[in-house]
């Protein structure tokens, strides 16, 4: 199927042909805007802002669910094309288009269940009863909402869908390679009742409309998902209004010597190469008590063999990576680690874009596999001598996502997981986003600011408060 991508109103404009991540199957073309286009479409979403916030909520929700019911009926197209464009297998893809309509209907009815408050002024020392607060929740404006490719329609929707029932204007920019499947779940939500101009789909090259847009002053939030740099970026340019970012991890699996490691091992293979390890969730170094290591790692190793390596439309677990700079940042640091020292269990093998998972066993600190979010399935194993290294190698990573803990012991798993740096601890479970409800947060440089549906609806609103002299 080749689309074109002509969500806003581009004319004579250069556009960029989208292929498949296996590189021979050409998708569609997206219009690279130039600086003035995008400004129109920011200027169109700030004028139309306030007609959607003054429509009545019980609507915007109506209009909500309208789009998950399209995202479902057209199911099946939208996931083949994020399937080819992303790489990812075909089930997955349509459990993401899936589970994005269910995060969708869950956005319309907590955000109509999202009031203010009131508030006595005698319940404060020296206060009078007759004064009284009333406190409500007001949009912030025209929100700009950056997606990364690896989940182009769950974390497109996770931004534009709080944002919209709280009666802001979107401005949504998808990552090229992902733009496809973005236009697509945008085309589902323009078929509902949505007013036009509320929301605005912009494309272009990075180096020409990425800082313009950010910058922009009819801009009034930005939510982005992608890399640490280009987060920090972000955070320096925006300024005085309102960032959240979901940015890079280095997530550990910490195993100590009680552990299950038949649950670990599952358990660390699921969470380190689902989707290629294209995840920033993914688990990416084993931390594992000395004593434990030989076993864990042979049964990691038993576990990575029951991978399925090859084409996104066989629905294998291990697929292309994105792209030709993705697969050589991952063979790299699977180099320097062998030529460092480290054992190789099994993998270092390549076919184009495709890496076939690797276990790396005896990794040490000297190595960049040791310290860097490869993006791609490659798994190191470090042995812990005492348990104090636990918190100080996690730790002394830049990154503070999420972190698992495998043991028996609850007491000795919270003892260490209120040290780590991190955003989430999971407990005896892999690392991994969800449920969409949850909160989702990252530490360090990891992120700003909290995501999860309640908290995403409230940081995209500002108090007004409305104070009352009886």
């Amino acid at each position: 199927m080749i689309i074109s991508v002509s969500i806003a109103n581009v004319k004579n404009t250069d556009t960029k042909e989208i292929y498949s991540v296996t590189g021979n199957q050409l998708l569609g073309n997206l219009d690279l805007m130039s600086q003035k286009q995008v400004s129109e479409a920011i200027h169109n979403a700030s004028d139309a802002q306030t007609q959607w916030a003054e429509t009545e909520l019980y609507k915007r929700a109506e209009i909500l669910h309208n789009w998950a019911d399209k995202l479902v009926e057209n199911q099946q197209e939208i996931a083949q094309m994020v399937s080819e464009e992303v790489g990812k297998g075909l089930a997955s893809a349509q459990k993401e288009v899936v589970r994005t309509a269910d995060l969708i209907r869950y956005t319309a009815e907590e955000g109509v269940r999202y009031h203010g408050d009131m508030m006595k002024g005698d319940s404060f020392k020296g206060g009078s009863k007759d004064k009284i607060a009333m406190v409500e929740q007001e949009p912030l404006g025209v929100v700009l909402a950056i997606s990364p490719f690896n989940y182009p329609v769950n974390l497109a929707a996770s931004k534009i869908a709080p944002a919209l029932i709280t009666g802001n204007s979107v401005v949504f920019k998808p990552a090229t390679q992902g733009a496809l499947s973005g236009q697509l779940m945008i085309k589902a939500l323009l078929e509902t009742d949505l007013p036009e101009g509320v929301i605005q789909f912009v494309t272009g090259k990075g180096s020409e409309i990425g800082d313009f847009i950010v910058t922009h002053p009819k801009i009034d939030m930005v939510t982005f998902t992608g890399s640490t740099e280009v987060g920090q970026s972000i955070s320096q340019q925006a300024k005085m209004i309102p960032v959240v970012l979901e940015l890079g991890g280095k997530d550990p699996a910490i195993v100590l010597e009680d552990a299950d490691l038949e649950l670990a091992a599952k358990n660390i293979v699921g969470g380190a190469f689902s989707y290629s390890g294209q995840r920033c969730t993914a688990i990416k170094r084993v931390l594992v008590a000395d004593s434990a290591a030989d076993e864990l790692a042979e049964k990691i190793k038993k576990e990575m063999d029951q991978l399925s390596v090859g084409s996104p439309a066989d629905n294998a677990t291990i697929t292309p990576l994105i792209n030709d700079e993705a697969a050589d940042k991952v063979e790299n640091l699977i180099i320097d680690a062998i030529e460092k020292g480290a054992e190789l269990v099994v993998g270092n093998k390549r076919e184009d874009n495709l890496i076939y998972p690797t276990l790396l066993d005896n990794v040490t600190s000297d190595m960049e596999i040791a310290w860097t979010e490869p993006f791609g399935p490659v798994l190191p194993i470090i042995r812990i001598q005492n348990e104090d290294d636990y918190v100080a190698i996690s730790n002394e990573s830049q990154y503070g996502l999420q972190a698992s803990i495998f043991t028996e012991d609850v007491k000795k798993a919270m003892h260490i997981g209120s040290k780590l740096e991190v955003g989430s601890v999971q407990y005896n479970a892999k690392t991994e986003r969800g449920p969409d409800h949850f909160p989702f947060i990252g530490a360090k440089n990891s992120g700003l600011g909290s995501q999860g549906i309640r908290r995403s609806i409230e940081s995209m609103t500002r108090d007004k408060v409305f104070i009352l002299n009886m």
